[in-house]
């Protein structure tokens, strides 16, 4: 499948796939995306001092970049990807300079150029562990605090949006886990309804008008 570089409205990049007509973040800003949905109503929601993530589509790994940049917390951060962007699209992504970041572009290159399947200590404090794997593939049970839901979106991958997706998303959460994500789609609220989560809409991000957030109580 074809593959082209695209700047977003907020001058940082994503992989643009024109078949599909889908992106790996939004058009309407990649970073201002991951601040919104995945750092403000996701991680900043978290009151344990020690939590686990899982994120579903490691992808560009701007998520896990951004959660490493703005931690207060010991972090143990696990990544789920079928297909891992290559090393070379990785080094045309501009995320350090927009996010002047340039004092932690080593921790960037790191954060990909560490070997899957096994945990890598990032900093004092932040462990990362990428899994290639396919998402129906998960069996993780009562481990993680936090999900970063960020597959590719329903209208091309709905398989990736069912209620059995989300009864391993349920089963992989801890007691008042949550769950974020950039879609609002009534039918993704509904499959994450119905396997368990208390759900609510939340503004979205820049160029969405909502976003959702599942807890497990």
């Amino acid at each position: 499948m074809k593959r082209e570089i695209l700047i977003t409205s907020d001058g940082s990049t994503t992989i643009h796939l024109p078949d599909w007509n889908e992106q790996y973040h939004s058009k309407n800003g990649s970073i201002n995306e991951t601040y919104h949905v995945f750092i403000k109503n996701g991680l900043q929601q978290v009151t344990s001092n020690d939590v686990s993530i899982l994120e579903i589509g490691f992808g560009t790994g701007l998520n896990c970049f951004i959660t490493y940049l703005e931690h207060q917390k010991n972090i143990n951060y696990v990544g789920v990807e079928a297909y891992p962007v290559t090393l070379e699209e990785i080094e045309k992504m501009n995320f350090i300079s927009v996010l002047k970041a340039e004092k932690e572009s080593e921790t960037f290159q790191k954060i990909h150029s560490v070997s899957w399947e096994e945990n890598h200590q990032i900093s004092t404090n932040f462990w990362l562990t990428k899994r290639k794997q396919f998402f129906e593939d998960i069996t993780d049970i009562n481990t993680f605090n936090l999900i970063f839901f960020d597959a590719f979106g329903a209208r091309v991958q709905p398989q990736l949006w069912t209620v059995s997706i989300f009864k391993k998303m349920y089963a992989a959460l801890k007691k008042d886990g949550i769950l974020v994500t950039y879609s609002a789609k009534g039918s993704v609220r509904r499959a994450m309804q119905e396997v368990g989560f208390t759900v609510e809409r939340l503004p979205g991000p820049p160029g969405k008008r909502e976003m959702l957030r599942a807890i497990k109580k």
